[in-house]
C-alpha cells in the first residue's frame, strides 16, 4: 500500500541563523506545519552564499532552490543585511522565485526601515517563528 505524501506549502526553504537553538526550534516549527518538504540550514551568511552559488551553477538543481529564505540580521562576518544585498545583486536573477524573510529578535525600528529601503517585498518577522506567521508567507 502506498502512503500518501503530505501536502507541503513549499518545496524547499533555507534558514540562515548562527544560533543553533533557534535553528532547531524553527526547523521543528516548519516541519510541524508542513511548510516545506526540504529545509536547508546554514549557520552563517557566508555558508548560505556558498550553498546558493553551488546550486545556482549546477544544471538540474532547480528543485533545490528555496522558495523562502529566512535570514537573521545579527550574525558575525556577514550579517543578514549583507547577505540580502549579496543575494539581490548576485543571485536574485538565478533564484528569482525566492521570497526573503528577515526572522530576527531585533525590535529596532531602524532595522525594519532598512529592510524596507532594500525592498518592499522583504517580510520582516520577530522571533519566535509561529504557525500564524507561516500562514502569512
Amino acid at each position: 500500500m502506498k502512503v500518501k505524501e503530505p501536502s507541503y506549502k513549499h518545496k524547499a526553504v533555507l534558514l540562515i541563523d548562527d544560533n543553533e537553538l533557534d535553528n532547531f526550534i524553527n526547523v521543528k516549527t516548519l516541519e510541524s506545519n508542513l511548510f516545506a518538504k526540504k529545509i536547508y540550514v546554514n549557520t552563517s551568511g557566508r555558508s548560505a552564499v556558498e550553498f546558493l552559488n553551488n546550486i545556482s551553477i549546477v544544471q538540474g538543481c532547480t528543485e533545490m532552490f528555496p522558495d523562502v529564505i529566512f535570514v537573521d540580521i545579527n550574525m558575525p562576518f556577514m550579517d543578514g543585511f549583507q547577505f540580502i544585498e549579496y543575494f539581490k545583486t548576485n543571485l536574485e536573477k538565478t533564484i528569482k522565485s525566492s521570497k526573503l524573510v528577515i526572522l530576527t529578535s531585533s525590535v529596532n525600528h531602524e532595522d525594519r526601515a532598512k529592510a524596507l529601503s532594500i525592498s518592499k517585498e522583504i517580510i520582516f518577522l520577530n522571533k519566535p517563528l509561529t504557525k500564524f506567521m507561516l500562514d502569512q508567507i
